[in-house]
């Protein structure tokens, strides 16, 4: 398997972001693609930043970062903007509380959440 870092245009903090994303070799990440892989690392916590994503997708195609036309960085950005959208939508996807949708919803049916948010005990 080969580091992450072996692609053009990706380096160890690159490699340290999949990585704590569960991608793990430059072939996971090829097998991946650039967009779902770029999703999970934003869904780990990575921010968003539009020049290291089409460094990313340019590195998959051994381009160098810089050899994007400008109506091809226009196509690029379009797509990261769907992806930082599908990011917040998944991430809103949680509760305030910051549980996931289905945890909640059985916490509430169980009524420990309501009894939390009335400040009485939970029902048994």
């Amino acid at each position: 398997m080969s580091a992450i870092r072996s692609i053009r245009n990706l380096g160890p903090k690159t490699e340290e972001t999949f990585t704590r994303a569960g991608i793990t070799s430059a072939e996971d990440l090829r097998e991946i693609g650039a967009d779902a892989a770029y999703l999970r690392a934003m869904l780990t916590g990575m921010r968003p930043h539009f020049i290291g994503y089409y460094a990313l997708v340019l590195g998959l195609q051994g381009r160098p970062w810089n050899d994007c036309s400008t109506a091809e960085k226009s196509a690029l950005r379009l797509r990261f903007d769907a992806l930082c959208a599908q990011a917040r939508h998944q991430t809103l996807a949680r509760t305030s509380a910051g549980l996931p949708q289905e945890l909640a919803a059985f916490l509430d049916q169980i009524g420990v959440r309501q009894g939390m948010a009335q400040g009485t005990a939970p029902r048994t």
